[in-house]
């Protein structure tokens, strides 16, 4: 499983109220180019082209529980999976989270996974970004 990365701006945006996890529309993304912890909205990073399957903006990360325990806090989101219908979607590496929700800052961005090669999915195929229901997407502490 790819390891999760947050970016920079999350801690302040959650700290400043821009997110409530679990209200948010939270979405998964997919790009081919590298995201950078500096990233802060959406617009920062380059989506793959919508088509055969994929739909701009990605697909939803809806939520299952938060669960704090101990002073530790844990996300579990469902699993967001992408299907090639009729061709093949375009090639990926990374996909984002980020919380369509809130109109300022526009469509802020939590984080991301890097899977390490380029990932195609081919007509009648899929792809399943894991979000962990174990261990949670993402924990604070």
């Amino acid at each position: 499983m790819a390891a999760f990365n947050k970016f920079n701006q999350w801690p302040q945006d959650l700290a400043t109220a821009v997110h409530n996890l679990n209200t948010a529309a939270l979405m998964v993304m997919l790009t081919n180019t590298a995201p950078v912890a500096t990233n802060a909205v959406k617009a920062d990073v380059a989506e793959i082209a919508a088509g055969f399957g994929y739909t701009a903006g990605g697909g939803a990360a809806t939520f299952v529980s938060g669960v704090q325990t101990g002073g530790l806090y844990k996300l579990v989101l469902n699993d967001v999976l992408f299907t090639a219908v009729g061709g093949t979607i375009a090639t990926f590496r990374y996909a984002v989270l980020y919380n369509s929700t809130p109109a300022v800052p526009l469509k802020p961005l939590i984080g991301w996974w890097d899977f390490q090669a380029a990932v195609n999915i081919t007509n009648g195929n899929s792809f399943l970004v894991d979000c962990d229901a174990a261990n949670g997407v993402l924990t604070i502490n």
